[in-house]
């Protein structure tokens, strides 16, 4: 099936970069990362739930140090990891009068800190992390690759499902209540969800840079949109762009891949606003 892709591509995108089959599987890997992002970013924006992705991504970096003490596949450890503590930022803020950057906070701190315990009690460990780190989307597997596409596919599908639902209790939880919507199980279901989209795309963006693609594309989508459908829209069409754009832009600069991405995601997002008053004439 994936070598009916390749060839697929070939005719379709017949560019130099393309030509080896590592950069077709970054590519693909890029395009279903990066659009299950944005679909989950315009609602991380909507819910101001920045701080929430960043803890998650950060708690990777715990995942994989305790996946390689434990001589575990990292991704295993680093995915359920994440999960955990997403779950168990969402449980404390609903049970909790702690203000909810606090109650992350506190995740964030202990998370990152079991980490370095771990890291420094088995120094051996720390040459692994480099690609966690910074991302490699060049050496996803195929089964990483189907993976990613399982999760887009998910998260697609749980988005255009429930979009007005999350918008609205982004807006104002009291009113969603008042309308029959179940608040508390939108808000578990978004948390695992988006720890899972997290710590995915760690593998071809990199803990460092994986919160800013969920926050930038939809950000630029933001100054753009002029309804929640539109900024919807927009945020998958930035993303995708800047996949495509910042792989090309790699390969050409020898530069890293995840950062590269970000980059032209940046850069987008500055293109944003005098877009913004165009259209708005």
């Amino acid at each position: 099936m994936v070598d009916i892709i390749y060839s697929g591509m070939d005719k379709l995108l017949p560019f130099q970069w393309l030509a080896p089959v590592f950069m077709k599987k970054a590519l693909l890997a890029l395009l279903c990362v990066a659009p299950a992002c944005a679909a989950m970013g315009v609602l991380v924006v909507n819910f101001r739930m920045a701080f929430f992705s960043d803890a998650v991504s950060h708690s990777a970096f715990t995942g994989v140090a305790l996946g390689l003490m434990l001589a575990v596949n990292p991704m295993i450890t680093l995915v359920l990891f994440g999960v955990l503590v997403g779950l168990g930022i969402t449980r404390l803020r609903s049970g909790s009068e702690l203000p909810s950057d606090t109650v992350i906070g506190v995740f964030f701190s202990a998370a990152v800190a079991l980490g370095i315990v771990i890291m420094s009690h088995r120094r051996s460990l720390g040459r692994y992390l480099e690609a966690f780190l910074y991302g490699d989307v060049l050496a996803v597997s195929r089964g990483e690759l189907a993976g990613m596409f399982a999760l887009l596919v998910i998260v697609l599908a749980f988005v255009g499902y429930s979009y007005n639902e999350l918008f609205l209790i982004g807006l104002n939880e009291d009113l969603a209540r008042t309308r029959g919507t179940r608040v508390r199980l939108y808000n578990y279901a978004f948390s695992v969800l988006l720890a899972l989209v997290v710590t995915v795309s760690i593998r071809a963006i990199g803990i460092l840079l994986v919160t800013a693609m969920l926050i930038v594309p939809a950000a630029t989508a933001r100054s753009l949109a002029r309804s929640a459908g539109g900024m919807f829209w927009y945020a998958l069409a930035a993303a995708v762009i800047s996949a495509v754009a910042g792989l090309a832009a790699s390969f050409h600069f020898d530069t890293a891949t995840g950062a590269t991405v970000i980059l032209i995601a940046a850069i987008l997002f500055a293109l944003s606003y005098p877009a913004n008053i165009i259209l708005r004439r």
